[in-house]
């Protein structure tokens, strides 16, 4: 898949992982609002969207831009992120 990327995002507050697909052509932001849509989908609603949650990778520390796009960041299939 050319147009998505293949991640592990780890949510501490709930204490779950998951591996999903990220689209690169999106937006940090956006995609952070997809991934809590789904985390709810899943969990029956328990994770509210806060709008100073954001994404970290879990090697290097870095705090992603909401405004930058997947495909302009260093993330990357097999990348672990971090959603807090």
């Amino acid at each position: 898949m050319e147009n998505k990327v293949l991640v592990e995002l780890v949510v501490p507050i709930i204490e779950k992982k998951y591996d999903i697909y990220l689209p690169v052509n999106r937006r940090v932001g956006n995609a952070i609002g997809l991934i809590i849509k789904g985390i709810n989908e899943f969990n029956g609603g328990d994770y509210e969207f806060d709008s100073k949650i954001s994404l970290y990778n879990s090697f290097t520390g870095t705090k992603y831009n909401n405004n930058d796009l997947i495909r302009k960041t260093d993330i990357r299939n097999g990348t672990k992120l971090i959603l807090m």
